[in-house]
């Protein structure tokens, strides 16, 4: 199913009703926006592929054969470039593993491997010059899509690149092996190539020597970041790129496996998109009895998705994405007023009433009172971490829980209380399995049973609705807003941002039952 989610403001709801008939097909280029302005666009798309897989990714074939597997992928890469020419798409991203499939060791997947030249030091078409290199059937195929569909396309391949016994980091048979995307323009010239940085378990495949910080310009919407799935948890490339050389569009070829309650690959993409300011358009694999699916172009403000555990077939999304992404601003309501429900968070912050909680009871002074009930802490698994936490009861009620140098708060209220369990957990530590990385969590999650033992479950139904204030003292500046509710649905915050040195996001107004409301901090510096 393919979801349009936007802030929920009367003007931007009334606005974006008007862009879903963009996403379907009025492609004019320009739209204009809630507060009245003309705001130019342009048309992306990102295919989700069910990939057809080798049947046995560790035995040995040849370049023929592995040839013959990959085309059969092609062909439905071709196929949904012309359906996105009939929309007037200008840029296209296929997912991670799209061609290949995956699960191959370093020596099963060398026959499916392309050569691949340096776009730095070769400028090269290779559908119009397909003999120039030995070894470059995909890269003809894909560049040759590029000129028939007349846009930009992203692809992600196998590629080798030999190498001599004077290079230390040269492995023992002679060439690396890179997990590559590359970049056509439309007319079919190679624009340029990123290599993947942080693999996942790819033994097949070699860490580049130095990393790609790779931009690409378009005439469209200007400059284009790139990088690949597991890469988006890191600094480099992905965060430094994006800081250092003001890309505000991104590029991104994945193939995520989902985990709840936080990592699902819909929830990171958006939050990215959010947290960075920028236009993300993600493709995924789609494997859904292998948990892999979830798709989108996101921007900070509105977002298209595509998640599907049910139907077996791949996806096209199509949207309309402005050249120039708007953050979230401001903290007034329609009305030009601060809303209570903010004021009453300020005044928190601000020590009226002073709250605190320790392990047994929460001590508050001042004029004004709120629902300061005591619940247990306890502790339980989530995302394979130790979080602590804390169940919230009632209708309304404010709640803190600690874990090393992280306070987690939630201010919150309940039109009306259902019998599912929620709890608010907090996390400060390293991350250790499934890879290393330091990560700070605040989390309102619903828990998979009545049981405190289900906190951190995976779940994707819920009924409860919230109005809250989510916020900690996070020593980190990168926090993503992570933010999904019942059936696999994206909401955006009505306000993220600092406040006395604690980092918040507010929401009011659910549309579905809340399954996740998560700040995800990471702490580069001490993965």
């Amino acid at each position: 199913m393919v979801r349009i989610m936007s802030r929920a403001s009367s003007k931007l709801a009334l606005f974006l009703c008007g862009c879903y008939v963009v996403v379907l097909g009025a492609h004019d280029g320009k739209h204009r926006e809630a507060e009245g302005h003309v705001a130019e666009y342009y048309t992306a798309a990102v295919y989700e592929h069910q990939s057809i897989l080798s049947p046995d990714p560790l035995a040995l074939t040849t370049r023929k054969e592995a040839l013959e597997l990959m085309n059969q992928n092609l062909d439905i890469y071709e196929r949904q470039v012309m359906a996105a020419a009939q929309k007037g798409v200008q840029i296209i991203v296929f997912p991670e593993d799209g061609i290949h499939g995956f699960n191959f060791s370093r020596t099963s997947i060398y026959p499916f491997l392309d050569f691949m030249p340096s776009p730095q030091l070769v400028r090269w078409n290779p559908c119009l010059e397909p003999h120039r290199f030995n070894d470059t059937e995909v890269l003809q195929r894909l560049s040759c899509m590029a000129i028939r569909g007349q846009m930009f396309l992203v692809a992600n391949l196998g590629t080798k690149q030999p190498c001599h016994s004077s290079d230390p980091g040269c492995p023992n048979d002679g060439r690396y092996q890179f997990n590559t995307n590359v970049v056509f323009s439309d007319n079919g010239t190679l624009v340029d190539r990123y290599r993947k940085h942080n693999l996942y378990f790819e033994a097949a495949f070699d860490t580049p020597p130095k990393v790609d910080y790779i931009t690409f310009d378009t005439p469209f919407a200007g400059k284009f970041g790139i990088f690949t799935c597991f890469d988006i948890l890191f600094f480099d490339p992905a965060i430094r790129l994006l800081r250092d050389s003001g890309v505000k569009h991104v590029v991104y070829p994945a193939a995520w496996m989902n985990q709840l309650p936080l990592l699902a690959a819909i929830q990171i993409q958006h939050g990215f998109a959010i947290a960075l300011g920028v236009n993300i358009l993600a493709a995924n694999i789609h494997h859904p009895s292998l948990g892999m699916t979830g798709s989108g172009i996101y921007t900070p403000l509105r977002s298209f998705w595509h998640h599907d555990m049910e139907n077996p077939r791949g996806h096209l999304v199509v949207a309309q994405v402005a050249k120039n992404p708007l953050g979230h601003t401001g903290t007034e309501n329609a009305t030009g007023k601060m809303s209570p429900s903010h004021t009453k968070f300020l005044k928190i912050l601000a020590g009226d009433p002073y709250c605190e909680k320790d392990a047994q009871e929460v001590h508050c002074e001042g004029a004004a009172k709120w629902n300061m009930d005591t619940p247990p802490m306890f502790q339980s698994e989530m995302m394979y971490d130790n979080f602590t936490l804390v169940p919230v009861w009632g209708k309304e009620g404010h709640l803190q829980v600690c874990a090393n140098g992280l306070c987690c708060s939630l201010l919150y209220q309940r039109p009306n209380l259902s019998t599912e369990l929620y709890a608010l957990g907090v996390f400060d530590g390293l991350h250790t399995v499934h890879g290393t990385y330091y990560v700070q969590v605040c989390a309102l999650v619903k828990c998979g049973g009545i049981g405190l033992d289900t906190c951190g479950q995976e779940i994707t139904e819920a009924t409860g609705i919230f109005e809250f204030h989510l916020w900690g003292n996070f020593s980190s500046s990168y926090i993503f807003p992570l933010f999904l509710t019942s059936g696999m649905t994206l909401e955006t915050p009505d306000q993220i941002g600092w406040e006395n040195d604690h980092y918040f996001m507010e929401k009011s107004g659910l549309s579905s039952g809340l399954v996740t409301a998560a700040l995800y901090g990471r702490l580069y510096e001490r993965d």
